[in-house]
């Protein structure tokens, strides 16, 4: 009876008093650290974070962790702040097979900047970009999570390269067929540099049946309200969202398309157009639709202003080759072109884009956050660009915590994966960013980055600091090497 008693007594004594078990075995804990909830704007502090592989496996009272878990790599989050893993969800590899490796060269820079998982908006480096996919997901190649449309679709003979041109209704679904089987793309980007109105609606209206995610560029000969109907899950770029605020946008479309007036002409009309009220119902239909937008603020910003801003001495350009550097001529040299009075046009224009970002955000639409940023787009700085575009979101009227939403949450919303990605929860992936300065508080704490963990790999300041100086020495020697010629 009494050795009954004895071991009944030991197993309720295990029962209760967990401490007395066996710790679990993680990987990595982060300790003493105030967690972030993106979600509900609010901070936790005192917690510990455990991983395992690529997952978080645990998250509580600092104490009651240590208590029970055990780990081969411990991370001091003493004073520091742990938000998930950023998300740039609009940027671009190109400029032909020259470039190739200067584009790779940029992959760790979103790391460097905490940025775990890119959106590739399209290119003329497709099938490259679908191999570092690849590559990046078997450990093969480091870098960010690569998310990709690849070919984008458009009309015959675009200034584009690297598209799959389309001119009817078969080859619209010839070239969904590809993307879909062949590709195994994310999304489906559709531009409207030639395409055809007509076509450009049957290809929103047939990637939506198969189910597939789109974003793209609004023809100038459609209206907003039609896209929306046709089923775009994300309209890239703030000004094609402010277009729908025009109260006779339907007009200033159909003159487009008949030939009555030019682009010039039409985005006037648009700009003197536009009408709070008009808009406001017109972001209360993309919310009601599921529609996002993508602002890429950033990459206007810098386009608008080149007339304002001297960029020569940009610490960015030390990250950039030479050759995607001479990529950045066309845009310069036509906003060279502009006289006073379109300089004067421009800037009050991205006055006006800017000012909708709150009211988009008072309707309910999503903002996902994207930079735009790649070759053509001057100056405007892979990884580094992503905390310009926030602190942006801000100044045009965002708070802190729906600026930081848009880099962290919005992206795996709009991608259906809130139940993997951006939220600190056993479970997630273990894409996280250690900061030492709290982003509720001021959302340039982004760039105050102490660790990076991507798949469950911690990357500190030291290796961090490597990863830039690479880059640094890579461009380094492709200068030299330019320079010697």
């Amino acid at each position: 009876m009494k050795r009954l008693f004895a071991l009944f007594a030991a197993v309720v004594l295990t029962a209760i008093s967990p401490a007395l078990a066996a710790p679990k075995a993680g990987d990595v804990i982060i300790r003493h650290v105030t967690v972030i909830d993106v979600e509900g704007a609010k901070t936790l502090a005192g917690q510990a974070v455990v991983l395992r592989g690529g997952d978080i496996v645990a998250v509580g009272d600092d104490a009651g962790i240590a208590k029970q878990w055990r780990a081969k790599r411990m991370v001091d989050g003493k004073g520091r702040y742990l938000i998930p893993g950023l998300w740039d969800m609009h940027v671009h590899f190109g400029g032909g097979v020259d470039l190739i490796e200067e584009n790779k060269a940029l992959l760790p820079l979103y790391i460097a900047n905490g940025i775990t998982t890119i959106r590739d908006c399209s290119g003329d480096l497709a099938d490259q970009v679908l191999a570092w996919r690849g590559a990046i997901a078997n450990g093969d190649l480091f870098g960010p999570r690569l998310l990709t449309s690849g070919a984008k679709i458009e009309g015959i003979a675009p200034v584009w390269k690297g598209t799959i041109e389309v001119g009817g209704d078969a080859d619209v679904d010839a070239a969904l067929a590809r993307l879909t089987t062949r590709d195994k793309v994310d999304f489906v980007k559709i531009t409207d540099n030639t395409l055809k109105p007509e076509l450009f609606l049957y290809a929103l209206r047939r990637a939506k049946a198969l189910g597939i995610r789109t974003s793209g560029h609004i023809p100038m000969a459609l209206t907003v309200d039609q896209a929306v109907d046709a089923g775009i899950s994300s309209i890239e770029h703030l000004d094609y969202a402010y277009n729908a605020g025009a109260k006779d946008e339907a007009a200033i479309a159909a003159d487009f398309a008949a030939g009555r007036i030019d682009r010039a002409e039409a985005n006037r009309r648009l700009g003197a157009g536009f009408d709070r009220d008009t808009a406001m119902a017109a972001y209360r239909r993309f919310a009601a639709k599921g529609v996002s937008v993508t602002p890429t603020l950033n990459g206007s910003r810098i386009l608008d202003y080149l007339d304002r801003d001297d960029h020569s001495k940009d610490a960015g350009l030390a990250y950039i080759g030479p050759k995607l550097r001479k990529t950045y001529d066309w845009r310069i040299e036509r906003a060279a072109k502009a006289d006073a009075a379109a300089i004067a046009a421009r800037h009050a224009q991205s006055d006006a884009v800017g000012a909708i970002l709150p009211m988009l955000v008072e309707a309910g639409v999503p903002i996902i956050a994207g930079t735009d940023a790649g070759f053509l787009n001057s100056f405007n700085y892979p990884g580094f660009g992503l905390h310009d575009e926030i602190e942006l979101y801000v100044q045009k009227g965002l708070t802190a915590a729906q600026a930081l939403a848009s880099a962290t949450r919005a992206g795996p919303a709009w991608f259906g994966w809130l139940d993997r990605y951006g939220a600190i929860k056993p479970g997630m992936a273990a894409d996280l960013v250690l900061l030492d300065r709290n982003p509720l508080d001021d959302i340039a704490a982004t760039r105050a980055i102490d660790t990076v963990i991507v798949r469950g790999e911690v990357q500190d300041r030291g290796a961090l600091d490597e990863m830039l100086a690479d880059t640094r020495a890579k461009v380094a020697a492709w200068n030299a090497e330019a320079a010697s010629r």
